[in-house]
């Protein structure tokens, strides 16, 4: 990369790695990069300390049967903060922004059950009296996000051969029902594992089986049918102002409905596109941009998506500040 804000060329490498082979041993990373082990695992746990990178196991709902959903808040003039910290301490809520001036929220809803997204979105959001309006979205297809579809500003950091030699825990993105047909049945063994991941994605079998009350061998078995079965990924949390991105926007586009599914591709391969997915309402797709600045961000706007095929409408919200990001609160700019 050009440029990576404050972090050494080697600390990007490893993130470059970690999003390839997010649990592969140090060791491993260390042979790829021509590294040693120790300097491997003592610049990663200094980017988790600085709460630069976080690697977690994120949990999907619509491998259970369950849909997800975009959210738009507006609210009150000065209320937005608290309802934004208050939603992000929800664990159905993955994902929470303020923007325009704090005046907006936009987060995303991952509820476990029925009745928890039509309480959350049918009851308490609509009595909550600092609310003036929700517009809430369906995920129907998601385009990029989440293991195997990498945020493509990373592309280029490792050579061809050292990607080849991480190989790929997740395998190839293969786009695929938002909502499984046949939902996978969780045992509490499954659930115990699930948690143990959500506070590190790197965990060791040993601990992962301490976790679930598995032997290492049943427990490793266990996590590879999740991973298979689509009911969790690893995820690799990056701050994106620590690689030089600081102008990040929530993209609502509105394409002709023959263009979704190549917008929503061509939008996967952009490297300033951290997430794309089409989604129910006025909108039909959703997008979060990172840019260097502001005027990078009109550029990429104006140039390289207003001339997509198929385009009609979009409209960029600048994030004013990210609250919490794929389940890990942030504070300062840094993930907790």
């Amino acid at each position: 990369m050009a440029e990576s804000g404050s972090l050494h060329p080697d600390d990007v490498r490893i993130i470059r790695a970690l999003q390839i082979a997010p649990r592969a041993s140090f060791a491993a990373i260390a042979s790829a990069l021509g590294l040693t082990e120790s300097t491997v695992n003592r610049r990663y746990r200094r980017l988790r300390a600085d709460g630069v990178i976080r690697v977690v196991g994120i949990m999907i709902p619509g491998a259970l049967g369950q849909s997800e959903w975009l959210v738009r808040l507006r609210c009150r003039p000065g209320s937005g903060v608290a309802i934004a910290e208050a939603l992000a301490k929800r664990e159905d809520v993955s994902w929470v922004a303020l923007v325009a001036a704090g005046s907006e929220i936009t987060c995303a809803v991952r509820s476990r059950t029925p009745e928890q997204r039509d309480d959350l979105l049918g009851h308490q959001l609509p009595r909550t009296a600092a609310v003036l309006d929700i517009n809430a979205a369906a995920m129907l297809r998601q385009f990029l996000g989440g293991r195997g579809h990498y945020w493509a500003a990373l592309q280029g950091t490792l050579t061809p051969e050292q990607e080849a030699a991480l190989g790929s825990e997740g395998g190839p993105f293969t786009e695929s029902p938002v909502v499984a047909r046949d939902p996978v049945p969780l045992t509490t063994e499954d659930e115990k594992l699930l948690a143990a991941l959500a506070e590190d994605g790197r965990a060791g079998l040993v601990d992962l089986a301490a976790a679930a009350d598995l032997t290492p061998g049943r427990a490793s078995r266990r996590l590879q049918t999740l991973l298979t079965h689509g009911v969790v990924h690893i995820d690799v949390e990056i701050v994106a102002a620590a690689l030089g991105y600081r102008a990040g926007a929530n993209l609502w586009v509105r394409v002709h409905p023959s263009a979704v599914k190549s917008v929503g591709r061509t939008l996967a391969e952009l490297p300033e596109i951290g997430f794309a997915a089409a989604v129910t309402g006025p909108y039909n797709l959703h997008a979060v941009a990172y840019c260097r600045d502001l005027d990078e961000l009109f550029e990429f706007t104006s140039d390289r998506i207003g001339s997509l095929p198929g385009l009609q409408s979009m409209e960029v919200s600048p994030l004013l500040r990210h609250v919490k990001q794929a389940g890990t609160l942030l504070s300062g700019g840094r993930l907790a």
